[in-house]
C-alpha cells in the first residue's frame, strides 16, 4: 500500500521544573537560595532516510511527544536536557501545520532535519530570584510547556521521471518492461490508481527512477479523476515522458490527446512546462500507428523528440532509454516555488507578525469570566501554585499584563468568580 498523506500529533517535551532549596550546611549559617533550574524539554525534530518510501508507518503511530526535562534539584544542580526525539520520513515529505496550512519543512536529501515541534526551557530555581531586597526567595518557575501542533505530512515522490498520458495508453506496461517494477496492467481506466516506481537501467550502466503517475484526465487540475492528489507527484520530477497512443484505440485523437494533459500540466503548476519533455508515440505495432503518427509529426509545432516504440514487443527502448538518461544529465532540479537564483548574496527575509494578543476575556452563562489566551495560559502553566510567594508573583504578572482592570472594565466586582483553563479564581479588589 502507498500512503503518500496523513496528518499526526506531535509534541514538544516539556521543561523541567525549577526547585526551591536553601543550603543547609554545618557551620555555615543563612547558607541562602541553593535550588537548580529544570532541564530543557526534547524537540521533535524529523530527519530523512533514503531506505523509506512511503509515509505508511505514521498510519499506525499518529503521536509523537518527547520527554521532557529534569526538575532542578537542591545544591543549586540544574536538571539534565533531554536528548530530542528523532522521527525518521521518507525523501520528498512536506511537513504543513494542519490549522494554517503553513509549509513548516520541505525534507529532501538524506540526513536533512527539521525542527517540528520545540521543546520548553526549564523553569528557574530559587538561586536566579535572589535579589538584596529578598535574599531568600521561595519562589521558583515550572517548565515552559513543550510545543504542540497537528502536522499533515504529505509525500512528493523523488523521480528522476514522470510518464504522463491518458489512462490506457500504456505507461504501466512500458515501465514494466524497462523496470523491475510490477504495477498492476489491465484494460480499464484508471488502473493505476498510486504511483509506481522503478528503479531503470540503461546498457551503458546509468541509472534512474522512473515514477508511472496515474492517468490524467481533461479537469484534473481542478481536481476532477484522480486529480490534485497525483499531479503533485509530478512536481519534483526532472524530464516528463509523455505517452500517446498512436493507435487511438480508446478512438480519441493523438495530437488533442498530448494538448489535453499539457494544458493539465499547465493548468495545475507554471513550473511544470519548463520541463524538458520526449513524447513516446506507443502501440506502433498496431495498424493505422505508422499513418497516425506522420499525422501527429506535421501537427506538432514544437521540437519535441518522438520516439516511436512498442513497449509490448520492446522495439525502441533502447533508443528511448538512452535519450533521457543524456537529457537527464544535462537538466537542473527545479525547485518547488519560484526561488531567487542563489547569487552568493544570502538575504534574510524579515516578516511582521502581529504580536498574538496576551490575553482575551469572556463571558460564562453562569456570569462567570473566563481568561484566555497563549500568554497568560503559559505564565499560569510556569507558576508552581504550591507556594504563597509564586501565587504573589503570579498575581503581579498578571496585572501587569493589564487583566485586572480589563475585567473591571467588563464589571467584575469583588467575590466574582475567574476561570483560567480549568481552574478558578476569586476577584478581589
Amino acid at each position: 500500500m502507498f500512503v503518500d498523506q496523513t496528518k499526526i500529533y506531535v509534541k514538544g517535551g516539556d521543561g523541567g521544573n525549577g526547585m526551591v532549596a536553601f543550603r543547609r550546611e554545618k557551620y555555615v549559617p543563612n547558607g541562602g537560595p541553593a535550588g537548580g533550574d529544570g532541564g530543557k524539554g526534547a524537540n521533535v525534530v524529523f530527519e530523512v532516510n533514503e531506505g523509506l518510501r512511503t509515509l505508511m508507518d505514521f498510519r499506525y503511530q499518529r503521536h509523537f511527544k518527547a520527554q521532557r526535562g529534569e526538575h532542578g534539584m537542591s545544591k543549586g544542580q540544574h536538571g539534565r536536557g533531554s536528548k530530542d526525539m528523532i522521527v525518521k520520513v521518507p525523501p520528498g515529505t512536506v511537513v504543513m501545520d494542519a490549522e494554517t496550512n503553513e509549509v513548516i519543512a520541505d525534507l529532501v536529501e538524506h540526513g536533512q532535519q527539521a525542527v517540528i515541534a520545540k521543546g520548553g526551557r526549564g523553569g528557574r530555581g530559587n538561586t536566579r530570584f535572589a535579589t538584596p531586597a529578598n535574599p531568600a526567595p521561595e519562589i521558583a518557575e515550572n517548565g515552559e510547556p513543550g510545543q504542540e501542533r497537528d502536522v499533515i505530512l504529505e509525500l512528493k515522490l523523488l523521480a528522476d521521471v514522470g510518464l504522463v498520458g491518458f489512462p490506457s495508453v500504456g505507461k504501466s506496461t512500458l515501465l514494466s518492461v524497462v523496470s523491475s517494477a510490477k504495477p498492476k496492467i489491465a484494460e480499464y481506466h484508471f488502473t493505476t490508481i498510486v504511483p509506481n516506481l522503478g528503479m531503470v537501467e540503461t546498457e551503458d550502466g546509468r541509472s534512474f527512477v522512473m515514477a508511472d503517475l496515474p492517468g490524467l484526465i481533461e479537469g484534473a487540475s481542478e481536481g476532477v479523476g484522480l486529480g490534485h492528489q497525483f499531479l503533485r507527484h509530478i512536481e519534483r520530477t526532472r524530464v516528463i515522458v509523455h505517452v500517446i497512443d498512436m493507435a487511438a484505440m480508446e478512438g480519441r485523437e493523438p495530437y488533442e490527446d498530448y494538448l489535453t494533459i499539457n494544458k493539465e500540466l499547465s493548468e495545475y503548476n507554471l513550473r511544470l512546462t519548463e520541463r524538458p519533455q520526449i513524447i513516446v508515440a506507443n502501440k506502433m505495432d498496431m495498424p493505422e500507428a505508422e499513418e497516425n503518427l506522420h499525422k501527429f509529426k506535421e501537427q506538432l509545432d514544437e521540437d519535441f523528440p518522438i520516439f516511436p516504440i512498442s513497449a509490448v514487443s520492446r522495439k525502441g527502448l533502447r533508443e528511448l532509454l538512452y535519450a533521457v538518461a543524456d537529457k537527464l544529465e544535462t537538466t537542473p532540479e527545479f525547485p518547488l516555488e519560484h526561488e531567487e537564483e542563489d547569487t552568493g548574496v544570502h538575504r534574510v527575509l524579515y516578516k511582521h507578525e502581529a504580536e498574538p494578543e496576551a490575553f482575551t476575556i469572556t463571558r460564562e452563562p453562569d456570569g462567570s469570566f473566563v481568561v484566555s489566551g497563549e500568554k497568560v495560559e503559559k505564565l499560569f502553566k510556569m507558576t508552581d501554585f504550591s507556594r504563597e510567594e509564586s501565587v504573589r508573583r503570579f498575581a503581579r504578572q498578571l496585572r501587569g499584563f493589564g487583566v485586572d482592570d480589563a475585567l473591571r472594565q467588563r464589571g467584575a466586582k469583588d467575590g466574582d468568580i475567574v476561570k483560567l483553563l480549568e481552574f478558578e479564581f476569586e476577584f478581589i479588589e
